[in-house]
């Protein structure tokens, strides 16, 4: 599997991308989720559900906007989705918060 292996630097997030990151980890379930993914070398969706109690579409919408802000991608194949933290947006955005 290939994974998505671009740079981002604290200087390459524009307002709009870190005001995108604050709201999607301002909500709690999506946050533990987020901090499940970026625990694991490779996690599926399948395990998403089986950790959280919540519905297939919930768990989609929290993925979505996860992957919206940057912080996860998702690359599939065939019908298996393997959802990957992205570190170095993660470490732009704990750089952009140190310049405050």
């Amino acid at each position: 599997m290939e994974r998505n292996k671009t740079t981002t630097t604290a200087t390459d997030l524009t307002e709009q991308q870190f005001r995108a990151i604050n709201r999607a980890i301002a909500d709690p379930r999506r946050y533990e989720i987020l901090q499940r993914i970026a625990a694991s070398q490779e996690c599926t969706c399948v395990e998403l559900r089986e950790t959280f109690p919540i519905s297939p579409a919930t768990l989609s919408h929290h993925l979505k906007e996860l992957e919206s802000a940057g912080l996860i991608s998702i690359p599939r194949e065939g019908k298996f989705a393997y959802p990957t933290f992205r570190r170095d947006v993660w470490n732009s955005y704990l750089a952009k918060l140190t310049e405050l």
